[in-house]
This record gives structure tokens, sequence and C-alpha cells, in this order.
């Protein structure tokens, strides 16, 4: 049996059930951005009360981001050798469950250790919810629709900081991890209805169960948005599922760049946008300003990551990717000489908004497309580890830097990351606007147009 599910799944309109899918897997992605984002309001309340110390702290946040890339690379093996549905509900469980157990922690140890089975969890969500997505969603809108997923994880910040702000006073930080924990058991539950992926069931050999999901999937989006196109009929040998497939000549350059931007990602991430409020307070602003500051600033999250959505299609990702580097890049380097407050404020919130574009792009579009159905995750969660490791790192060259050289020397690396991303982008990084999964995943050039039979297929819409 043939069952061309790339092909079939591509050339259906958007519809109820696309949404469908998008809602659970988003929901799932909030919740994952919520609890990421807890620390900060958490670890200020324990330490306040003594429930624990700076340096308990501070391998708090180190324990998360270990289980986040240990998380991010086991799930990708376990993605492409059990299936997308098994992987994104069991990581639901481990971090739900492990929220939940943390809200009833005795003591600072207990409670670190259950960060680090968060951890765990978030870093599979990461993987797992944007390749899934991809897999699904027609390559006309998929930009779009895997950009706004970026929007539910970076959400989950403001909410959070705003839940926090309301909540700990009134009834103790433990709330944060009963709301992220129940969230996450909910969303498990809900996503019991998800169906698995017919791209991968086609790659492991489960045909009859693809054939099956996709007549069910024709069926729904034939009863709401009526007749199909006929599927293209470009034939595409599909690769090896073994692990050196990610060596070869046409996958590793696409590896290499995957763990590339998502480094240079993770850095601005992990080294500036987070530091912002210390980087205040260490040049004489008070508490509760430089946390407004940064509040105001993070409400580029959300813009910037929206901006990323709306744009991949329309422009292509490598034009989106390096624009928004250069925007980073420029106010980046105008930044440290601005004194006055609000215009201080302004440039952070100017240089934030490229950033979560980047963040919508890399995290959410790029790298899930660039890699076949057969090894998608794992070469993700590759990608997505090393990115995560350099969360590790990152703090301690910040510290270093920003001790010897202020703010001058965190932005002149943060710059030359960018840089080297867009030479990257430019010189080795593959366009998959508009194209097949199936397409993409067979091409070698760098950015060569789409297959007419791809694009007729997709002209109906």
């Amino acid at each position: 049996m043939t069952v061309h599910a790339g092909p079939r799944l591509d050339r259906l309109p958007m519809s109820r059930f696309h949404r469908r899918i998008m809602w659970l897997i988003g929901i799932g992605m909030f919740f994952d951005g919520f609890d990421i984002y807890v620390a900060s309001t958490v670890l200020g309340a324990t330490l306040k009360s003594g429930f624990s110390t700076l340096g308990q702290n501070a391998l708090f946040v180190s324990m998360t981001f270990l289980g986040m890339t240990l998380g991010a690379l086991v799930t990708g093996f376990l993605g492409d050798r059990y299936g997308r549905r098994f992987t994104y509900q069991a990581n639901l469980l481990i971090f739900g469950g492990a929220s939940l157990a943390a809200a009833f922690a005795p003591g600072m140890a207990f409670l670190i250790a259950c960060r680090f089975l968060m951890g765990v969890g978030l870093g599979a969500e990461n993987v797992v919810g944007y390749s899934t997505l991809t897999e699904f969603v027609p390559p006309q809108v998929r930009g779009r629709q895997q950009g706004l997923m970026a929007v539910f994880v970076v959400t989950g910040l403001p909410v959070s900081a705003l839940m926090g702000l309301l909540l700990v006073p009134l009834v103790g930080w433990r709330v944060m991890f009963v709301i992220g924990g129940l969230g996450a058991l909910a969303v498990w539950y809900a996503r019991k209805s998800l169906p698995e992926s017919p791209r991968w069931l086609e790659s492991v050999g489960r045909d009859a169960e693809a054939e099956a999901l996709l007549r069910g999937i024709e069926a729904q989006v034939v009863a709401e948005k009526g007749p199909l196109p006929a599927p293209s009929t470009l034939v595409v040998v599909a690769p090896s599922r073994a692990l050196a497939s990610l060596f070869t000549s046409e996958v590793l350059p696409r590896l290499l760049v995957g763990c590339l931007v998502l480094i240079v990602i993770n850095t601005l991430l992990y080294g500036f946008v987070t530091w912002l409020p210390t980087f205040f307070v260490s040049q004489g602003m008070g508490i509760a300003k430089s946390f407004g500051f940064a509040f105001v600033m993070s409400l580029g999250a959300p813009v910037g990551s929206a901006i990323g959505a709306l744009t991949a299609d329309h422009w292509g990702r490598k034009k989106v990717i390096i624009g928004a580097s250069l925007m980073a890049v420029a106010f980046g380097a105008v930044y440290p000489f601005v004194h006055q407050p609000l215009l201080l404020m302004a440039a952070g919130l100017l240089l934030v908004i490229p950033v979560y574009v980047l963040v919508a792009l890399l995290f959410g579009i790029y790298v899930p497309e660039l890699f076949p159905t057969e090894i998608r995750l794992r070469a993700a969660g590759i990608c997505n580890t090393f990115g995560r490791g350099a969360t590790i790192v990152s703090p301690f060259v910040v510290v270093a830097l920003f001790g010897r050289y202020g703010i001058v020397g965190v932005l002149a690396l943060m710059i030359g990351l960018l840089l080297l991303q867009i030479v990257a982008v430019a010189i080795w990084g593959i366009e998959p606007k508009g194209r097949s999964l199936e397409v993409v995943a067979g091409a070698d050039a760098p950015s060569p147009s789409p297959p007419a039979t791809v694009h007729d297929a997709g002209a109906h819409h």
C-alpha cells in the first residue's frame, strides 16, 4: 500500500480539524512557557521566606536547564521511535505530575529534584509540540500557524508574572506549581483525542493505520469545505531512519545550521533578555523601576512572535531571520549609549521585538521544517540540546563580560553571534516557504524553487 500521506495532507485547506490540533498543542505549549517563566516569581518568594538560599536558587535554575537539555535530546529519539502522540502525552504527564509534587515540597532539595523532572518534560514539549504541528499543517500557511504556536509559549511570560503578582502575596508560592500542574494534566486529558501523525505512521511502515486515519481526516475536511483538489503526484524517496543519516552531506549542514541558530537565540534570551532587571539594578536603577522597565520590554515578546508568524509565509524564512537579526544588531549597537530613562525603555523594547521574531522563526518554524519525517524529532532534539546547553554556559559568560566591560561587553557578544547567524543562514540555510515537507527534505540545493506539482496542489486553497 502506498499512502502518500504528505501530498494528501498538503492539499487540505485549513479547517476545524487543523485549528483543533493547533489549540490542543498550543495550550500545552502555553503551560510549557508558564512553567519555564514561573521560576523568577517562585524563587523570590522562597528566598524571602527563608525556604531557600541564593545558592539553592542558582541550583534550581541550573537543574531546570539541565532537565530541559536532557528532555530535548531524549524526546527526539523517543518521538521518532514510538511516535509523536506517545511522546507529547508522556512529557505532559512528567511535567504536570512533577509540578504538582513540587507544590507539596517539604524542603528545597525536594523542590530542586521536582524541578529537574519538570525540566525534562518542558524540554520535550518544546521539541515535540512544534514538530508535530509541522507534520499536519498545509505548506502555504505552515509558517503562520507554527509562528502562532510560539505566541502561545511566550504569552506564558506576562501571564505567569501577573498571576505571581496577584496570587503569591495572598496564598504563597506553592499555588504557582498547582496551576501549572493542573493545567498540564487537563491538557493531557484533552489531548487523548489527538491523532498520531499520518506522516510518521507511513514512515515506520504502519500504512493501514495511516490510510484509515487520512480517510477520516479527509472526510471531516470534505464535510466542512467541499471536494478536495487532487494530491500532488510528486514522487519522493524516503530517507533512511538510521542514525547515520543525520551525518549525510544533505542533512549535516542543516543540522549544523539548526544547532547554531538555537545556540544564538537561547543565548540572546537567557544571556540578555532575562538579565535585563539585573543590568538595570547594577546600573543604579531601583528594584521596582527595573522590574517595571523589564515588564514593558517583555511585552515585546508576543508582539515579536506575532510579527514572525505573520511574515514567515509572505517574505520567506531566510529573509525574516536575516532581517530580524540585522534589526537586533542595529538596536543592540545603539542600546548601550542610551541613558534617558524613557528612551532606554523604548530602545530596549525595539531590541526585544526582533529577538522574539527570531524566537518564533527559529524555535517554531524553521528548525522543525529542516529535516525528513523519519529523523525530524531526533534532529530537532539534537539542535535543541545544543541550544539548551548554551543556557547552562551563557550566564557565566555574561556575568564575566558584564563585570569587566559592562553592558557593552554583553551586547558585543550578542551582536557577534547574530552576525555569525546571518552568514550561516544566508550561505547554508534552505528556504522551506510554501513547500511540502517532503520536497524540503529532498532538496540539497540552498534555495530551489517550489516544484510546480506542489504549488498547483495548493493553488485551490
